[in-house]
Parts: structure tokens; sequence; C-alpha cells
């Protein structure tokens, strides 16, 4: 079974898909830390962000790996655990413009369907039950507001010690959702057969109680 989350940034997409995979003993894809890890490399190659050719051969075949841990899933990418630098601030704002080349959209579209063949995955991201995985079993569109999205990420950023406005996010947060939704390349949207979930009011657990309840429901429908 394949289960695709989808949604705007700090949705809480990679917490939920996280928990839920643990919960189903489901291999988990977190495909935005995929296209934050090229967006790493450009940078860290001091590329032009808007060239996809460079840095298309710069990347080359070389694999972004998901490397399970105690304090969980690590990404390392040329011998480098870039776990915590791909969510620094200077990605973080740059990474939108990265993932809108076609180019790069197909590369990680094509690895993504290569880790998903024949498994039983959750994989979450912004175009994951409209283009990685259209045939996907379970596809939710997770929603809140851009003052609770700017809320959570001033408290994962803070626990990393990392000092943004609150203002500050929730502008960041509300320009991304602008590029990621109006990009040419796969832009950020419910898929018409997607279950959407506002979190703005929910806790984490009843977020994967309700995408739980929604994937019992349709076990039952495909045993039927």
């Amino acid at each position: 079974m394949q289960i695709a989350i989808d949604g705007p940034a700090s949705a809480g997409k990679s917490t939920i898909a996280k928990l839920l995979a643990k919960q189903m003993h489901y291999i988990y894809l977190d495909t935005g830390a995929m296209y934050r890890a090229v967006t790493w490399w450009a940078l860290k190659q001091h590329l032009p962000l808007n060239d996809e050719q460079q840095i298309l051969q710069s990347l080359g075949t070389e694999p972004i790996e998901f490397v399970p841990a105690a304090d969980g899933q690590h990404v390392r990418m040329f011998g480098t655990d870039i776990t915590t630098a791909i969510r620094s601030e200077e990605v973080t704002n740059n990474v939108s413009q990265v993932s809108a080349l076609p180019g790069v959209r197909a590369e990680m579209t094509k690895r993504q369907r290569q880790i998903a063949a024949g498994q039983n995955i959750v994989m979450d991201g912004r175009d994951i039950g409209t283009t990685v995985l259209p045939q996907a079993a379970v596809k939710i569109f997770m929603v809140a507001s851009v003052a609770e999205r700017a809320k959570r990420r001033f408290k994962d950023n803070a626990e990393k010690g990392i000092t943004v406005p609150l203002a500050t996010l929730a502008q960041e947060i509300a320009e991304r959702d602008y590029k990621d939704s109006h990009r040419a390349q796969s832009p950020l949207k419910k898929a018409a057969d997607a279950v959407e979930i506002d979190t703005t009011h929910l806790t984490i657990p009843q977020v994967v109680d309700a995408i739980v309840a929604v994937i019992n429901e349709k076990k039952q429908h495909m045993a039927k």
C-alpha cells in the first residue's frame, strides 16, 4: 500500500508521516529532504540556483541516503551527514526555487518512484498524490493556518537554537505557499481523490488517528 501525504510548508506532514509509518510498520520517505539536499549541495558548490543543468551535472548519480538512527532518520550525501544542514534558513528560503526546476523534479520523482516500487510506503511532500504516486491507495492533504504553521516552525527552530522572529517566519511561509502553488512544474495542489485534514486545532495523535481511520476504511473497501 502506498500512502501519499501532501500539504504546504509546516503543516506537520513529516512529523505525522514518520509516526504513521512507524505505527503501520511501513517505509517512510521524506521527499522534501531530497529537494533540500539538492539545494544544500547547490549552495555549497556556489551554483546558480536557476541553472538546472549545472545542478544536475554536479549532483550526478550521487544517492541521497536515508539512514536509520536512534534519534530518527538521518540524511547523508557525498559522505556527509546533512540532517541538520538541510534545515538551515538559507536552505529553507531557497528550496522552492530549486525544487521548481523541471529537471530536478524529474530526477527526484524518478528516484522516489524507484524507492516506492513494491513496498508499503508512506511518502510526504507537495506533489506525491498528484505526480509522484498518482495511483496511491490513500491520499491525504494536510492544511493549517499560516499563523499556526509559523508557531510550529518557531518552536522547532528554538529547539535547534535557531532564532528567527515569528512574524518573519509567517511571511516566509506565506511566500513559500505562493511559490509552491504557482510553480509551473508539479505545483502544490490537492489531488481530486485526497482527503483533506485541517490540523490547525488538532494534536499530533489526533491527526495520526484520523489518517489511520482513512487507511482502515480504504482497506475494508479494497477487501470487498
